[in-house]
C-alpha cells in the first residue's frame, strides 16, 4: 500500500540534491505547472486520480513516474491502431485474433502485435494530463509499448481530465519475451499544465548544479538547443575494446521478470572499437550504444530523450526515454552517468561517427522536488553504467 507521505532515506543521503518545500496541494488553485514528484504521485493514487482493484504497491513509485502493472489477460491483434472515435474494446473486438491468460507465465512472440489491458484506471481532473513510456529494461530488450486511452488520436498521450481504463500495446521486435500479470514494461508521468522545457532553463540548471561531464577533468560546453544534445561514443573506456552489443536474430526467450538470469552470448555480438571511430549500422538491425557525455538530472527536473530525430538521420536512437531526478547523482559525487541508446536504422545503412550528435535530451521542471532519487536505493540498475545491457543479463565477461 502507499505510504504516508514523509522524509526517505535520500533525503538524508542527498541534501544538496533535496530542497524543502512548502506542500503544494493537489487541487490547489492556480498550482504550479510541472511534472508530480513521487510524494505527489502517492497522494494522487490516495485520490484515486489512479486507481485499480489490487492496491497500488509503493515500489511501482519512481521519483517521477509510476510503474503500470500488465493485466491478467492478452489479445493478439492483426494491426496496430489507435481508437480515434471508438472506445479501445470497440476496436479490439474487431482486431483480435485470440486471447492469451497471462495468470500464468506466457510467451509474446517477436514480431506480432499484442494488446493488454493494464491493472491501473485514471480519473484525471481537468488540468491533469498524463505520458507513458518504455521502462528503461524493456527498450532494451528492443520491447515496442505505446500506451493506448480511450478514443485517443495519439500513443503515450493521455489527454487532460481522462477518465477510463489503460491499455498497452506491446511488440517484442527481437526477442520473444516471457510475460505474466503484474509484469511492469511500461511506465506514466502526470503533469498540471504545460512544465517548463525551455532551452534558458536547460542553461541555467547546468549553470547551477551542471547537467554535462565528459570523461576529461575539464566540463565540456552543452550543445543546448531544443534539448541537451547527446552524441554516439565510438571509443569506449579504458578498461574495454567494447563499445556496443549487436543483438543476434534468432535466440531463446527472455522472462522479463528475471534479473541477471541470462549468458549475453546467447543473444548479442559485441561490437570492438573500430579503427576509424565509424560503425556502420545494418538496417532493421538492433543495437546497443552509449553516449559520450555523461549527464545528471537534478531533484527539481525530469529528462525524457526524444526518441527519434530525423534531421540528423533516418534512425531511431531511443526507445525507453524518462530519465529521473537524480540520475548521474551519487553521494560520493560522482560525475553523471552515461546515457545507453538503442539503437534501430531504417531501411537503408547508415554510418554513425564517433561524437555524432544522435538524440536530444528534454528537460522539464517538476512541481516541488521529488522526495526520492533514482539510483541504488531504490533497486535502480544504471546508475553506474557505461555501455550496458538491460538487468536480465548477467555482466559480459571479457
Amino acid at each position: 500500500m502507499i505510504s504516508p507521505r514523509g522524509s526517505s532515506p535520500q533525503e538524508a543521503l542527498l541534501p544538496d540534491l533535496v530542497e524543502s518545500t512548502q506542500h503544494i496541494a493537489l487541487d490547489k488553485a492556480g498550482a504550479s505547472p510541472g511534472i508530480f514528484p513521487s510524494q505527489l504521485l502517492e497522494e494522487a493514487a490516495r485520490a484515486e486520480w489512479i486507481c485499480s482493484d489490487e492496491p497500488i504497491r509503493p515500489d511501482q513509485v519512481q521519483p517521477a513516474s509510476l510503474d503500470l502493472r500488465l493485466g491478467p489477460v492478452a489479445y493478439r491483434v492483426r494491426a496496430s491502431f489507435l481508437p480515434g472515435k471508438h472506445p479501445v474494446v470497440e476496436r479490439l473486438d474487431s482486431l483480435k485474433t485470440h486471447q492469451l491468460d497471462l495468470s500464468v507465465p506466457t510467451v509474446l512472440e517477436r514480431g506480432c502485435i499484442y494488446i493488454v489491458p493494464l491493472v491501473e484506471r485514471l480519473q484525471l481532473p481537468e488540468s491533469i494530463s498524463a505520458r507513458a513510456n518504455p521502462k528503461s529494461s524493456t527498450g532494451r530488450l528492443d520491447v515496442f509499448t505505446r500506451l493506448i486511452t480511450d478514443f485517443s488520436r495519439e500513443f503515450d498521450q493521455v489527454r487532460p481530465g481522462y477518465k477510463g481504463g489503460l491499455y498497452l500495446e506491446i511488440v517484442p521486435q527481437t526477442f520473444s519475451i516471457l510475460v505474466r500479470a503484474g509484469t511492469r514494461l511500461t511506465q506514466l508521468r502526470l503533469m498540471r499544465g504545460s512544465p517548463a522545457d525551455s532551452d534558458a532553463l536547460l542553461n541555467a540548471l547546468h549553470e547551477e548544479q551542471t547537467l554535462v561531464f565528459g570523461d576529461e577533468e575539464a566540463t565540456p560546453e552543452p550543445f543546448i538547443s531544443r534539448g541537451l544534445w547527446l552524441s554516439v561514443d565510438m571509443r569506449g573506456g579504458d578498461l574495454s575494446e567494447i563499445i556496443g552489443y549487436r543483438a543476434k536474430p534468432h535466440t531463446p526467450l527472455v522472462d522479463v521478470d528475471q534479473v541477471g538470469a541470462y549468458d549475453p552470448r546467447d543473444f548479442w555480438d559485441p561490437i570492438e572499437r573500430p579503427r576509424d571511430g565509424q560503425l556502420l549500422l545494418n538496417p532493421e538491425a538492433f543495437y546497443i550504444l552509449c553516449s559520450k557525455e555523461r549527464i545528471r538530472v537534478p531533484m527539481t527536473a525530469a529528462a525524457e530523450m526524444v526518441s527519434y530525430e530525423p534531421s540528423v538521420g533516418e534512425f531511431r536512437n531511443h526507445y525507453a526515454g524518462f530519465f529521473d531526478p537524480g540520475f548521474g547523482f551519487r553521494t560520493d559525487d560522482v560525475r553523471g552517468t552515461h546515457a545507453v541508446l538503442e539503437v534501430r536504422s531504417h531501411e537503408v545503412p547508415f554510418i554513425l561517427e564517433d561524437g555524432q550528435h544522435v538524440s536530444r535530451l528534454v528537460y522539464q521542471t517538476l512541481i516541488e522536488p521529488a522526495n526520492k532519487a533514482y539510483g541504488a536505493d531504490l533497486g535502480s540498475s544504471y546508475q553506474h553504467q557505461r555501455v550496458s545491457l538491460s538487468k536480465h543479463f548477467k555482466p559480459w565477461e571479457q
